[in-house]
């Protein structure tokens, strides 16, 4: 008997079998702690072959901790994130990045969930106004955003100039950089570092593994020196460091070793844009957002909505209240499948009758 599934989130779902299959591999013996094992320098090679030449990755605990220590590698504790009102950053992380990083998060106000050179120009602070102000350090991304739409290259790099060119860096929360480097044809360092990431949170845990996460410092060498030095402290004073680090690296290794990241990413895509296009038919749902990755955000009215989120049981997905309207949010996973969908549809019709 197939055990249920829903779309609540790809962070319900299980592990990918070859996850699973390479961390019982590692479990094979003795090794080094605290990265000085094999299956840790094996994700190095793939992540500099991934990333390039003078990337450095760290393997992590979770995201929340992984963006923490990536920011508290970019910036002083005085200093100042833009970002846009929707990131995770700002909602979804209690106050961590301002009580642990000490950095003030400037939240935008974007259409999309996306920020532009010219929505983050307008959170500079005067000179002038200095020292009363939080000056800002970093830009801050993700990739896809948490509306599930995507950053193409080009608008990466537009931002990563944008930063450059006034003095700041870029940081990328790619808790979903796989879903949106597949729904884009293109790899992971083109949608991140090759086009001005300076710090890239990489994200597994969405993407068919068990736990961790990773900090990857793109290395530019003399553009930003010495980013990652020093990190595998900071590292361990943010709790990140665990000390059986294989389990962790070999998940990551199991995702970048002949483009898993990109399979696993792509049935999750094409499960959410499966049910963007029946979606498309049914009267009393719209689209909030094209679907560009794996994650679906559907409006109809709130009593409609709230009835079709109880008929998903203990699979309820996020239902966001906006006057009479109610936002629905459906997130594609590794495992879905298409008769998930079929369910899906079912329960719209349940509650939406067509004439």
């Amino acid at each position: 008997m197939d055990a249920p599934r829903g779309f609540v989130s790809d962070n319900c779902s299980g592990a990918h079998p070859a996850v699973l299959e390479a961390m019982a591999s590692a479990n094979e013996g003795h090794a080094g702690s605290y990265g000085s094992d094999l299956e840790t320098a094996r994700l190095d090679e793939l992540a500099r072959a991934e990333f390039g030449p003078a990337a450095r990755i760290f393997p992590m605990l979770n995201g929340t901790g992984t963006n923490v220590a990536a920011l508290r590698a970019m910036a002083r504790p005085h200093q100042a994130v833009i970002c846009a009102e929707t990131a995770h950053l700002s909602i979804d992380e209690t106050a961590t990045p301002e009580a642990i990083a000490g950095l003030k998060l400037l939240g935008c106000q974007t259409p999309d969930g996306k920020l532009t050179p010219e929505i983050a120009h307008s959170k500079l602070a005067d000179r002038a106004d200095l020292p009363h102000v939080a000056w800002p350090k970093v830009v801050s991304i993700a990739q896809a955003s948490e509306l599930g739409t995507v950053y193409t290259p080009e608008q990466v790099r537009a931002l990563a100039d944008f930063a450059h060119n006034h003095g700041m860096l870029l940081h990328m929360d790619g808790a979903r950089l796989s879903n949106a480097a597949a729904g884009l044809g293109i790899g992971l360092a083109e949608a991140s570092t090759d086009n001005g990431v300076d710090v890239l949170s990489f994200g597994a845990n969405k993407n068919g593994t068990v736990f961790g996460e990773a900090v990857v410092f793109a290395g530019r060498g003399e553009d930003q020196p010495g980013l990652a030095d020093g990190f595998d402290v900071l590292r361990k004073g943010s709790l990140q460091l665990t000390s059986k680090m294989r389990f962790v690296s070999v998940q990551l290794s199991a995702l970048l070793e002949d483009g898993l990241w990109r399979s696993l990413a792509l049935e999750a895509n094409r499960i959410a844009s499966a049910i963007g296009d029946a979606v498309a038919w049914i009267d009393g749902v719209e689209l909030a957002q094209p679907v560009q990755a794996n994650i679906v955000f559907m409006a109809l009215k709130l009593e409609k909505a709230r009835a079709f989120a109880d008929l998903c049981g203990a699979h309820r997905p996020l239902l966001f209240p906006l006057g009479d309207v109610g936002l629905i949010r459906l997130v594609g996973s590794w495992d879905s499948r298409m008769e998930d969908v079929d369910q899906v549809v079912a329960d719209l019709l349940a509650v939406l009758p067509q004439g």
